[in-house]
């Protein structure tokens, strides 16, 4: 005759039992009998009421995912031959973006002969870092990547985020760069809370 571990609805440990008799103190209690762990020896199972476990369930699942971590990484893109002016401009996008907590793909494209010259992609992008290095780190250090340069810059984890301003912000007086030049990659990393059981 086919026996099972059984626990009690508040936890509380029943004991081995045949499996009619778990399924008859389930029927009298007007719960479920519910397998929690079928490759235990013996079978573990629960009196539960199913219908309210998967609700809270699924109440937990959203409460995790009210909690996700949500990391932007914003893209600014460089030439290695830039001028002093673009380059304050390009700095002030950095500097945005990482006082508003995200992190920053920097990326230098080269063209042409300049590839044969991955040095002044490497300088500016030590220049770049040393200019932001009280809001942020270089997380991802400078690695040439076909005919482009990336490094990764991410904010301090003791910088307070600015709140994000929808009037027109001062950093972006005398820039006549074209919207593309700042390109927005959204990442969404889950966290969930202990002991919830992903589905």
């Amino acid at each position: 005759m086919p026996e099972v571990r059984l626990v009690g609805p508040n936890g509380e440990q029943v004991g081995i039992v045949r499996i009619e008799d778990a399924l008859r103190l389930a029927q009298e209690a007007d719960l479920d009998l519910v397998e929690v762990a079928p490759t235990a020896r013996p079978p573990v199972c629960k009196l539960m009421d199913f219908g309210k476990f998967k609700y809270e369930s699924a109440q937990k699942a959203r409460e995790s995912r009210r909690n996700q971590v949500l990391t932007v990484i914003k893209e600014q893109k460089l030439r290695p031959k830039i001028d002093s002016h673009d380059y304050e401009t390009k700095k002030r996008n950095v500097v945005r973006f990482l006082e508003h907590g995200n992190k920053v793909k920097v990326t230098i494209m080269f063209r042409g002969r300049e590839q044969s010259r991955p040095e002044l992609g490497f300088r500016l992008l030590k220049r770049l870092a040393e200019d932001v290095e009280e809001l942020g780190f270089v997380e991802s250090s400078a690695k040439q990547d076909g005919r482009n340069m990336i490094m990764v810059l991410a904010p301090h984890k003791n910088l307070k985020p600015k709140p994000k301003s929808t009037s027109a912000n001062s950093d972006d007086v005398g820039t006549d760069e074209p919207v593309e030049t700042v390109e927005t990659t959204e990442t969404v990393v889950e966290a969930p809370a202990e002991g919830v059981t992903q589905e």
